[in-house]
């Protein structure tokens, strides 16, 4: 355990590693209190160092969530899917722009949220946008009985682990990003993507906090690389997706009533486990926004 004390130690706020891969639980943080910039700073430093951070036990109302969330950049906007695509993102109580509400829940056979069944790949948030969101929030109010696990992966771990080879190949390529808002079925960029939601960005990236480089891909969203035919694409894809999901880069996460996660989208992708589909689960998410990602 490693305490960073804040405000000439009216605060300590512990940081307790949850894996040898990333994550950490911080402890000694009552977030429906406001916090003062001291205490913000010793969370981003230990976020910066463990990417995932765990919050148990609080209790927070929507106006927390997002009080807190903003004291890490500005709120994100929830994304709005094409009218096409709009049954699979949207939700009958999604109520507030800055907030998503990740639910199986339905009222009158109308979901409440979005995203809520069975397994969800690898991916990361709003990676198909030019300017996908810098942080993920996210809150749990309802959980099943078991399963709905989320796993995440460290993607310097990752990068470090691409062969030299494959690096040197693939330095200033970029790959594509699309989201059909499924959730366990690759999207596709086979015929007219113009409908859909996608964006180009470097298959390596340089986190601009920490000066890192990241291999920012993920098995759902990305489908293709420039520069490179089909079949040779898709072989590098299949590799780097089995370097970005090895075991040893993962942190699963078993989730408790009240605990609250916060991840950084650029060095880490993150997946869910199956659940049973007859049991309540309910998450409320909010997110930072980002800026242009850089190789």
């Amino acid at each position: 355990m490693r305490v960073a004390r804040s405000d000439n130690d009216l605060l300590d706020v512990r940081v307790t590693p949850l894996s040898p891969a990333l994550g950490a639980e911080i402890s000694g943080v009552d977030l429906k209190r406001p916090l003062s910039k001291g205490a913000v700073a010793a969370i981003k430093a230990a976020w910066d160092d463990n990417l995932v951070l765990v919050f148990r036990d609080q209790e927070l109302s929507q106006d927390d969530q997002l009080r807190f969330a903003s004291y890490f950049g500005e709120l994100g906007s929830r994304r709005k899917a094409p009218d096409k695509l709009a049954s699979r993102a949207e939700g009958v109580l999604q109520d507030h722009e800055k907030v998503l509400l990740v639910s199986n829940i339905k009222i009158d056979g109308e979901a409440i949220g979005a995203f809520g069944d069975g397994e969800f790949w690898f991916h990361i948030d709003s990676g198909y946008t030019s300017r996908p969101y810098k942080y993920t929030f996210l809150f749990a109010l309802e959980l099943p009985s078991e399963g709905g696990h989320t796993l995440f992966s460290n993607m310097y771990k990752a990068f470090d682990a691409v062969p030299d080879e494959l690096k040197h190949k693939l330095e200033g390529k970029r790959a594509l990003h699309i989201h059909e808002y499924n959730r366990n079925r690759q999207a596709s960029h086979a015929g007219d993507i113009s409908g859909v939601p996608h964006c180009y960005h470097p298959v390596f990236t340089t986190h601009p906090d920490t000066g890192r480089k990241s291999l920012f891909v993920d098995r759902l969203m990305t489908t293709s690389i420039e520069g490179f035919n089909e079949e040779e694409g898709a072989a590098i894809l299949d590799r780097l997706y089995d370097i970005g999901e090895r075991r040893e880069f993962i942190y699963e996460h078993v989730w408790r009533l009240g605990d609250f996660l916060m991840w950084d989208n650029r060095c880490t992708i993150h997946a869910r486990t199956d659940f049973p589909k007859d049991e309540r689960r309910l998450l409320r998410r909010c997110a930072v926004e980002g800026g242009e990602l850089r190789e």
